[in-house]
């Protein structure tokens, strides 16, 4: 018993980690670290370097003409913003309305998924080009947005920095992932105020264009490039004042299919793409890989730990009947977030089945490989 008894509170003890320690860390850390947070570079008008905007598009002829009209609106001199849509095997008129828009390059590229269209449009980008941005095709931009990414680039040895994503929904819709990105924006805040972020976001990023790097296609940016920018010896900083919106998937149903799939090309970074591997990260670094990265995604595997030897410990003490409990509520609360639509058991929906996707995406990955096509998630467009 004394071996189940440690699997129980070993599991126990990493999932709490995983959800308030870490957080609780990060909190005491960064008020104890004399390290702040390093303030943007203020760009002085008619001194912007030139920069290349990238969105890459898989069947967006519904946004993709709203996306450039936002790109071209915003507070950057329209000579030195190049805007590049590259289109991904699009087999709609997403070509057509985006050169009707004003994109000064549309590539019209075969169907490889959208990291090797990032890349073309990295190798096609004006010469001048010192920054290139990034941003997804349903996203919208506030005005500054720009502006603050890439005066958080101008800092000396920052290579990446990422900006800060809302999620809009329309009434009635069950998905909690507004309430997750807020949550995870705050963590994001004190990564980069102590090192670097641990992961960034498909809607609003930029990279140095001298400290580009091409992955494995099926890997995307958001997860791939912090850890490797910093291996390299780069920071990759969050951009609180660099905003972005998106529709998300109005469901909890729909979200689980969208972490499932983004999951299966999470997978092979960190089972082969050097996330777990130590070599290059600073120590702090690395404290936040393996506590925030690495424990996240045991997740699946610490409650299946935690349920199955918490069963064979009934009958040895009280606290295990309250721990079963415990674990049994949060099922049943999930449960019954399919039929009513309350805010907590939403909650409870949400954490099961994105804690779910993570396991079904190595399920993915291992069973079939991860392909490098893409689509845009219902209800999101």
């Amino acid at each position: 018993m004394i071996v189940i008894e440690v699997v129980f509170w070993l599991s126990a003890a990493l999932l709490v980690f995983a959800q308030l320690g870490y957080p609780l860390l990060l909190a005491v850390w960064s008020k104890l670290s004399r390290r702040r947070a390093d303030s943007p570079v203020a760009i002085a008008t008619g001194e912007e370097p030139y920069v290349t905007l990238v969105i890459a598009a898989h069947r967006e002829e519904s946004v993709i003409e709203d996306r450039v009209a936002n790109v071209r609106g915003l507070d950057w001199p329209a000579d030195r913003l190049e805007v590049i849509v590259a289109c991904d095997g699009s087999p709609d008129r997403t070509a057509e309305k985006a050169r009707a828009a004003g994109a000064d390059q549309v590539l019209e590229l075969e169907w490889g998924g959208k990291v090797r269209a990032q890349d073309a449009a990295v190798a096609a980008a004006d010469p001048r080009s010192t920054v290139i941005a990034f941003s997804d095709a349903n996203a919208a931009w506030e005005p500054s947005a720009l502006r603050e990414l890439v005066g958080e680039l101008q800092v000396p040895g920052v290579g990446y920095a990422c900006g800060q994503v809302r999620f809009t929904s329309a009434d009635g819709a069950t998905n909690q992932e507004g309430l997750y990105w807020r949550w995870e924006m705050w963590l994001r805040s004190r990564e980069s105020q102590l090192c670097s972020v641990t992961a960034g976001n498909g809607a609003i990023y930029a990279v140095r264009r001298d400290a580009y790097i091409e992955v494995d296609p099926v890997m995307g940016h958001d997860l791939s490039f912090p850890f490797n920018f910093v291996k390299r010896g780069s920071r990759a900083l969050y951009a609180p004042s660099a905003k972005a919106s998106e529709k998300m998937v109005p469901t909890v149903e729909g979200e689980f299919a969208r972490k499932r799939r983004m999951m299966s090309h999470a997978w092979p970074i960190v089972l082969r793409g050097g996330l777990l591997s130590p070599r290059g990260y600073p120590p702090s670094y690395a404290v936040m890989v393996y506590s925030h990265r690495a424990l996240r995604y045991s997740t699946p595997k610490l409650h299946l730990l935690l349920f199955a030897s918490n069963l064979l410990l009934l009958g040895q003490g009280s606290i295990y009947l309250v721990a079963l409990a415990l674990q049994l509520f949060l099922l049943g609360a999930a449960l019954l977030g399919s039929a009513i639509p309350a805010k907590p058991l939403l909650v409870a929906r949400y954490y099961v089945l994105t804690t779910a996707s993570i396991a079904a995406g190595l399920w993915d990955y291992l069973r079939h490989g991860t392909p490098a096509g893409w689509a845009p998630p219902e209800g999101t467009r």
